[in-house]
């Protein structure tokens, strides 16, 4: 039997606070059953702003730029998951564009995860709700099980 885990990342240190745990349960897990963990990381604005004076335009990213974008995101991945790998899991890396809640949702169905572990900032009421939670997104709007981990305040 193999499980199989989806772990969203962004980034940063905070997205990164659910990797102890996945880290932690691999090594209950081997060395029966194999663990297989996909990192994504979801690039989510495709343009950017350039000032001009007091104007502003938006200008979408070239394909060369997208295609930097990706390739940058796919070498943090694989550095991220290294202490993954350390402890015996097989582990993938995987890019995608759009809504991060949407094609976190959309792969983890896609691969039949066994479940999603993420982190999420802590956030409540006003800032929750002018930041809005892709975490929150997943949770309510997926099939599969998903590890809430709340990010450490020294890290947000």
């Amino acid at each position: 039997m193999k499980e199989k885990i989806l772990v969203p990342l962004d980034g940063s240190k905070v997205g990164e606070a659910a990797l102890p745990y996945v880290e932690n349960l691999v090594t209950k897990f081997l060395p029966e059953p194999k663990v297989e963990v996909t990192l994504i990381q979801v690039l989510s604005s495709l343009s950017h702003y350039v000032v001009a004076g007091e104007a502003t335009a938006r200008v979408p990213y070239t394909e060369q730029e997208i295609q930097q974008m990706e390739k940058a995101a796919a070498s943090y991945l694989r550095k991220a998951g290294k202490c993954l790998r350390d402890k015996g899991a097989k582990t993938k890396v995987r890019v995608a564009i759009g809504q991060a809640a949407e094609e976190i949702l959309k792969a983890a169905d896609e691969l039949d995860v066994d479940f999603i572990a993420m982190s999420s900032h802590g956030r409540s009421g006003l800032s929750r709700w002018a930041f809005g939670s892709v975490t929150d997104r997943v949770v309510r709007g997926g099939s599969k099980p998903v590890l809430v981990v709340t990010a450490p305040k020294d890290v947000q």
